[in-house]
């Protein structure tokens, strides 16, 4: 994959009401975090885990658009 991609992930909470599919949005589900590795392509799934990570700050990765690299 040439050209660059940003990705944001940002890390929120549930205040009131249900999750409901939209526009942008075909189906949605809760995962645990050990789904996210085996839902996920790895470059995708990192992001995922490091925004569950309170204790870190954010993160900066760079990928090939699937791996890490």
């Amino acid at each position: 994959m040439e050209g660059l991609i940003v990705s944001l992930v940002f890390r929120c909470g549930v205040i009131d009401g249900q999750p409901t599919t939209g526009e942008e949005t075909m189906a949605l589900r809760w995962i645990t975090r050990e789904e996210v590795s085996e839902l996920a392509d790895e470059a995708y799934a990192i992001r995922v885990l490091d925004a569950l990570d309170a204790a870190s700050p954010p993160a900066i990765c760079a990928h090939d658009g699937t791996k890490l690299v």
